[in-house]
């Protein structure tokens, strides 16, 4: 099983522009060519909206473009089972919503197994179709996110109360 990864900070190598640091990430997983490498990273640039900018930099990109291009780095290798690390760190709660979307669209073209981890309650509710809440080491719920209203544990509900 392939196992991709998609870091809080996202992690792109600086010194590369987007679309090497997706070429370089099919060279060290797939026995591809150069030039193959550079037109399948074109073309997930694509898939996240980001087709036109595999020539610039990761400091030229705005937050959520950087989050895209690292998704779409993550998803060039073409892996079964996806893992985030709070992939809506620092963006706004539009920017949230939209990787939120963006997540969930292609787990959905690709068949990809998402496991995130996020405090973003609203990212969980778009990309999930279960959760679990881990606290002091342990499992304190699993199930869907719309059954946490009924949950006794009032540590749990406080966790996912809106706030006033």
């Amino acid at each position: 099983h392939m196992i991709g990864f998609l870091f809080q900070s996202g992690a792109l190598y600086d010194s590369m522009s987007i679309g090497d640091n997706l070429v370089f990430n099919l060279l060290r997983h797939h026995r591809v060519r150069h030039p193959e490498a550079r037109e399948k990273a074109a073309h997930y640039l694509s898939l996240v909206g980001l087709g036109d900018f595999i020539d610039r930099m990761p400091s030229e990109l705005s937050g959520g473009m950087r989050k895209r291009a690292a998704l779409a780095r993550a998803l060039v290798i073409e892996p079964q089972i996806l893992l985030y690390d709070e992939p809506t760190t620092g963006l706004d709660p539009i920017t949230s919503a939209e990787i939120g979307e963006l997540i969930r669209k292609m787990h959905g073209q690709f068949g990809i197994t998402g496991i995130v981890v996020t405090h973003d309650i609203l990212c969980a509710g778009i990309v999930s179709d279960r959760a679990g809440l881990l606290k002091d080491g342990l499992l304190k719920y699993t199930g869907a996110l719309d059954e946490l209203v009924g949950i006794e544990d009032e540590e749990v509900r406080g966790f996912f109360r809106k706030p006033l």
